[in-house]
C-alpha cells in the first residue's frame, strides 16, 4: 500500500544507509545491525556519517567499551567545545547502538548516559579551573572559618533530578546547583571574592556545555533549581544554602534534593554538605505531611497537562514517569528519616526497598517496575530519534512506525495498547497514594459541629448521645484542650487537620468502657504532637493508625503514656513489622550494635534509646494483642536489655580508653541478676547488675592519665550505670540496682574474680546463692564469662544440708512476705502473695540448690519455666506437677504483664485462673516440705 508507514520507513532507512561508508554493505551482519540503528535513530546515523571511524569501533565489540574522553589542552581553549560535543555525540551513539540491538537493559542505558554527563562535567570543570587559576588564582579560606585558614576552596557541582539519581535519559538537560564550602578570596593577579569567582566559574561551565555550535551541544544545563531560582546567586556558599533551606525550603525542594549528589569539583565537601541537609529532606519522624506537598505538585502538573494538552506526554501525563517517581519519593520521604535503607536515589532499587519495608505490595511493586522500565525505554527512543528533549508521543505516522518497529512491536497500535496498560496501573497506584482520608469512618455531623463550636459553644448533650458515660467530664477536658496555647497557635493547615481528626477520635472513643480515661490519654498525646504537624498528618491521612491508636490508649495506660512521651512510637502503628514476629535474639543485638556507629556518645545514646523504645513497644503490642505468651515477651525484653547493656559497655570502654588508655590483659564482665538474669524482664523493670574484672597484678592503663586496674574498672562500672540512666530526648534506658554485689551496699562496686569467688564460697548467705541460681553473664569478655559460669556451677553444685537449706529458704520467704505482701481479703498480690510468682521462684530455687550436686543439668537454665522443665527432666518433679506449675506460671505472669501494660498495681481480684494457679503453687510448696507462711527463726 502506498500509504503503508512500514514501507516508507524502509525507504527512509536505505537513504540513511547511503550516507555511510560502502564497506558496511560488504558485511551482512554489520549491515543488518546498522539498518536497525537507522530505523531507530537519525541522530546515530548522522554521527556515524560525521565520524566514520566510529562504526569500525562499534563493530569490534558491539560498543561494549566506553569511548575515552577527550583531553582539553589549556592552551587550546577554542577547541574545547568541539572536542566535548564530538565526544558526547560519539558516546551517545554507542549507547544507541547497545540499546537498539538489545545489548543493554534500560538501566544500563540510563547509567551510561549518566556517566557520560558526569564525565563531561568533570573534564570541563577541571579545564576551566586551570584557566581561572591562571587569571584569578585559587580561592583561599578566610581566617576564622572552620578549618585551616588559607586552605583552597573549590566549586561543588550538585546534580539533582535524574542525573542525581543516576538515571539520566538520553537527551535530557542536566539539573545542577553550584555551591562552595567557605568564603574567601582568590590569590591570583586579578583576585575575586569567592561568590564572584564561583559564579563566573559556574556560568562558564554552563556555557561550555550548553551553547549550540556547528557541532551541536554537549549538555543542556538547567540552573533553576538553585535557592531562589533564577533570582538567586549562580553559586552560593554552603552556609547560605543551609540557611535558605531552614527558613524557606519548600516541599518540592525536598523532592528535588532527595536525589542530590556531588558529581564534579570538591566531592568530599559536597558529601558533607548533603549530610547536613539530610534533616531538611528526611524528617526525623514519620512524615505524612509530605503528601500535602505532593498533592500540590500533582495539582500543578494536572493543570499544566490540561493547559498544554499533554495527555500524550509519557513523563508528565497521567500514568507517566513522573507519577512513578513521585509515588516512590513520597513514600521515601514519609519513612526515610526513620529508615535509612529507604533513602536510595535510583528508582527501581527504591521501589524494591519500599516493597521490603512493606510499604508497597509485591504485585504493585512488580507492576510499577515493569511500567517504569517500559516508559523509560520508550522515552529514550523518542529522544534517540533526533536527539531531542521530548517526552511526547509523535503524531507523524512514519515516526510512530519507526518507534514501534525499533521497540519490537508489529505496529503503533500494538505499542500503544501496552503503553496504556502500564499507564493505567501507574495512575491507579498514584491516585491511591494521594486519596485523602478516604478510609475514615465519617464522624457524626453533630460531633463535628460540637467540636468546631468549642470552646465558647457546643452542647455536651451531643457527647451523651454519642455514648459517653460522663459527658460533663469529657466536655470539660475538651474545652481545656481547645483553650491550650498549642491549639490556639496552630497553623491553618494543622488546625484543619485537627478539625478532621478530633470528631473521628471522639466517635471512636465513646464506646470504650473507660471512655473519659481514654479521651484524657488521647488529649495528652495530642498536646505533645501538635508541634509536629507530620504526626497530625499521620492520623489524618491514615485511618488504620487512628483506629489502632484509640484501641491502644483504651486498653493500655503504659502504651498511652509512652506514645505521649515519645511520639516517634506512632510510627509503629503503621509499621507492618510491628504486626509480625519479633526478632530472634541475635537480631536484637545486631540492631542495637548499629548505634555504635555514632562517634558522639550523646548521639549514640539517643539512637539506642529510640531503638529500645521502638522494640519494647513492639513487644508490648504483641503481648497486648495476644500474639505471643507472657513468657516469650519477658524473655524478649531480657534479650533486648542484654543488647542494650552490651552497647553501653562498649560506649563506656570507648570513653575510658580515650581518657585513660586501656589495660593489656585485663578482662571485664557484667552479670545480670534477678529478672534480667532469669530472662523474665517486665516492662519498666530495673536491671540488677554485678560487675567483675580480672587483671594482671599491678596492672594500670596505658594512657596519659593512667589509672590502676581497680580504679579503672570502678570508673568503668560507674560510667555504665550513669549511661544506662542518662536522660535523653528519647527517654532513658534503664534504672540500675547494684545492691546484689558482694557485701551489698557496703561492698565495692566492681569485684575481682578472685574476691567474688572467695565471697561466694565462704561468706555468701543462702539467699545470695538463690540469687546466683538466676545469675548469668550478659556482656563482656568471653573468657571471664566462662570463668564465672564455672565458678557458679561449682558453688551451686556443692552438697547442702537439706534441712538447713529448707529452714533458710522458709525463713527468708516468710520475712519477705511479711514485709512486701499487699494481699487483702479482696485482692491478691501476684508477685509477693501466697501462691504467687515469688513463691514459685523460691520453690524452684530450693529444688535446684537441693538437687544440683547430683543433677548438674539443673544449673543451665535461668528462667523459671525452663528450670521447671529441667526439674521434670531430672526426675525431681513428676510430669503432672511440672505441667501444672508451668500453667500456673503462665497464668500469673500474663496477669502481671497485663497489670503493667495498663499501669495497674499487680494486686488484683482473683478469678478462676488465678485461684487455680495459686492452689497449684501452694500444693507444690507443701509437697516439697516448705512452709513459706512461717515467720523467720528467732
Amino acid at each position: 500500500m502506498p500509504d503503508d508507514p512500514t514501507a516508507k520507513v524502509a525507504s527512509l532507512v536505505e537513504r540513511a544507509l547511503s550516507r555511510l561508508p560502502e564497506s558496511i554493505r560488504l558485511d551482512a551482519l554489520l549491515l543488518d545491525k546498522t539498518r536497525r540503528i537507522a530505523v531507530a535513530s537519525d541522530f546515530a546515523i548522522e554521527t556515524l556519517a560525521r565520524q566514520p571511524d566510529l562504526l569500525g569501533r562499534l563493530a569490534q565489540d558491539d560498543g561494549a567499551t566506553p569511548l575515552p574522553p577527550p583531553v582539553l589542552d589549556p592552551d587550546s581553549r577554542d577547541e574545547w567545545p568541539r572536542l566535548l560535543r564530538r565526544y558526547r555525540s560519539a558516546e551517545s551513539t554507542r549507547l544507541v547502538w547497545r540499546d537498539v540491538l538489545g545489548l543493554d537493559a534500560v538501566e544500563d542505558t540510563l547509567a551510561g548516559t549518566t556517566r557520560l554527563a558526569e564525565t563531561c562535567l568533570e573534564i570541563a570543570l577541571a579545564a576551566l579551573e586551570q584557566d581561572f587559576e591562571r587569571r584569578h588564582g585559587v580561592v583561599r579560606r578566610r581566617a576564622g572559618d572552620e578549618g585551616s585558614a588559607g586552605a583552597p576552596v573549590r566549586l561543588v557541582v550538585f546534580a539533582l533530578g535524574k542525573l542525581g539519581g543516576g538515571e539520566l535519559n538520553f537527551s535530557s538537560d542536566v539539573d545542577v546547583v553550584y555551591g562552595y564550602a567557605h568564603g574567601g578570596e582568590s590569590d591570583g593577579p586579578r583576585p575575586l571574592a569567592a561568590e564572584d569567582y564561583f559564579a563566573r566559574l559556574g556560568q562558564a561551565l554552563a556555557r561550555l556545555l550548553d551553547e549550540t555550535t556547528p557541532d551541536g551541544f554537549c549538555h543542556r544545563v538547567d540552573l533553576r533549581l538553585r535557592p531562589y531560582g533564577n533570582a538567586g546567586r549562580v553559586a552560593a556558599s554552603f552556609a547560605a544554602m543551609e540557611q535558605y533551606f531552614q527558613r524557606e525550603g519548600r516541599d518540592w525542594e525536598r523532592y528535588a534534593w532527595q536525589k542530590a549528589r556531588p558529581v564534579a569539583g570538591d566531592l568530599e565537601a559536597g558529601a558533607r554538605f548533603l549530610e547536613t541537609l539530610r534533616p531538611f529532606v528526611y524528617r526525623r519522624y514519620l512524615d505524612y505531611g509530605a503528601l500535602d506537598g505532593l498533592r500540590e505538585m500533582k495539582a500543578a502538573i494536572a493543570a499544566e497537562v490540561a493547559r498544554k494538552e499533554l495527555a500524550d506526554d509519557i513523563k508528565r501525563g497521567p500514568g507517566g514517569i513522573r507519577e512513578i517517581e513521585f509515588l516512590a519519593q513520597a513514600l521515601q520521604l514519609i519513612r526515610g528519616g526513620r529508615e535509612p535503607e529507604l533513602r536510595g536515589r535510583r528508582l527501581v532499587p527504591a521501589l524494591r526497598a519500599l516493597q521490603q519495608a512493606r510499604q508497597i505490595q509485591p504485585d504493585a511493586a512488580d507492576a510499577l517496575v515493569a511500567a517504569y522500565r517500559f516508559l523509560r525505554r520508550l522515552e529514550n527512543r523518542l529522544q534517540m530519534l533526533r536527539d531531542a528533549q521530548t517526552h511526547v508521543l509523535p503524531d507523524d505516522p512514519i515516526d510512530r512506525a519507526r518507534i514501534a518497529l525499533g521497540l519490537g512491536f508489529e505496529d503503533w497500535p500494538a505499542l500503544r495498547a501496552e503503553l496504556e496498560t502500564h499507564r493505567a496501573v501507574v495512575s491507579e497506584e498514584f491516585d491511591a497514594l494521594l486519596t485523602a482520608r478516604s478510609g475514615h469512618a465519617p464522624a457524626s455531623s453533630d460531633l463535628s459541629a460540637y467540636w468546631r463550636a468549642l470552646p465558647k459553644g457546643g452542647d455536651p448533650q451531643v457527647l451523651a448521645d454519642a455514648g459517653y458515660n460522663d459527658p460533663a467530664g469529657v466536655d470539660a477536658a475538651l474545652r481545656d484542650f481547645v483553650r491550650a496555647p498549642g491549639v490556639r497557635d496552630l497553623s491553618d493547615a494543622s488546625r484543619a487537620r485537627l478539625d478532621r481528626v478530633m470528631p473521628v477520635l471522639l466517635q471512636a472513643t465513646a464506646p470504650a468502657t473507660e471512655s473519659v480515661l481514654a479521651l484524657r490519654r488521647l488529649v495528652a498525646l495530642l498536646h505533645n504532637i501538635l508541634r509536629r504537624a507530620s504526626y497530625l498528618a499521620l492520623l489524618d491521612e491514615e485511618p488504620p493508625a487512628l483506629e489502632r491508636l484509640v484501641d491502644l490508649v483504651t486498653r493500655s495506660a503504659l502504651l498511652a503514656e509512652r506514645l505521649a512521651a515519645h511520639p516517634l512510637l506512632l510510627d509503629e502503628l503503621l509499621d507492618a513489622r510491628a504486626e509480625g514476629p519479633l526478632p530472634e535474639r541475635g537480631l536484637f543485638a545486631q540492631a542495637c550494635s548499629r548505634c555504635l556507629a555514632h562517634e558522639d556518645i550523646e548521639a549514640a545514646l539517643y539512637a539506642l534509646n529510640e531503638l529500645r523504645q521502638t522494640l519494647s513497644f513492639r513487644i508490648a503490642l504483641a503481648t497486648l494483642d495476644g500474639r505471643q505468651s507472657a513468657q516469650v515477651s519477658t524473655r524478649q525484653l531480657a534479650w533486648l536489655a542484654d543488647a542494650v547493656v552490651d552497647v553501653v559497655r562498649a560506649l563506656a570502654v570507648r570513653e575510658m580508653e580515650a581518657a585513660h588508655g586501656g589495660i593489656d590483659g585485663a578482662r571485664f564482665a557484667i552479670l545480670g541478676y534477678g529478672s534480667l538474669g532469669g530472662e523474665e524482664l517486665g516492662f519498666g523493670s530495673d536491671l540488677d547488675l554485678v560487675f567483675l574484672y580480672d587483671a594482671p597484678p599491678g596492672a594500670s592503663s596505658d594512657g596519659r592519665r593512667s589509672l590502676d586496674a581497680g580504679r579503672w574498672f570502678a570508673r568503668l562500672a560507674q560510667k555504665i550505670v550513669a549511661l544506662l540512666g542518662t536522660v535523653t530526648g528519647a527517654g532513658r534506658l534503664f534504672d540500675v540496682d547494684v545492691r546484689l554485689r558482694p557485701d551489698g551496699a557496703q561492698g565495692l562496686l566492681v569485684s575481682t574474680l578472685a574476691s567474688y569467688a572467695e565471697y561466694q564460697r565462704e561468706r555468701a548467705w543462702t539467699w545470695e546463692h538463690q540469687a546466683l541460681v538466676r545469675a548469668r553473664c550478659v556482656s563482656g569478655d568471653d573468657g571471664l564469662c566462662a570463668d564465672f559460669e564455672a565458678l557458679r556451677d561449682a558453688v551451686l553444685a556443692k552438697p547442702r544440708d537439706p534441712e538447713g537449706l529448707r529452714e533458710d529458704i522458709d525463713g527468708m520467704r516468710a520475712r519477705m512476705r511479711s514485709e512486701l505482701d499487699r494481699s487483702d481479703a479482696g485482692r491478691f498480690d501476684l508477685k509477693q502473695g501466697e501462691g504467687g510468682l515469688v513463691d514459685l521462684e523460691f520453690l524452684v530455687q530450693y529444688l535446684v540448690l537441693r538437687a544440683a550436686s547430683s543433677a548438674p543439668s539443673l544449673l543451665s537454665p535461668r528462667a523459671t519455666s525452663l528450670q521447671v522443665g529441667a526439674l521434670r527432666d531430672a526426675g525431681v518433679l513428676d510430669d503432672d506437677r511440672a505441667a501444672a506449675l508451668l500453667e500456673a506460671h503462665g497464668v500469673l505472669l500474663s496477669a502481671s504483664l497485663a497489670c503493667t501494660l495498663d499501669r495497674r498495681r499487680r494486686w488484683v481480684p482473683e478469678d478462676a485462673g488465678i485461684v487455680a494457679a495459686r492452689a497449684t503453687i501452694r500444693a507444690a510448696v507443701q509437697a516439697c516440705g516448705l512452709d513459706f507462711g512461717r515467720g523467720p527463726p528467732g
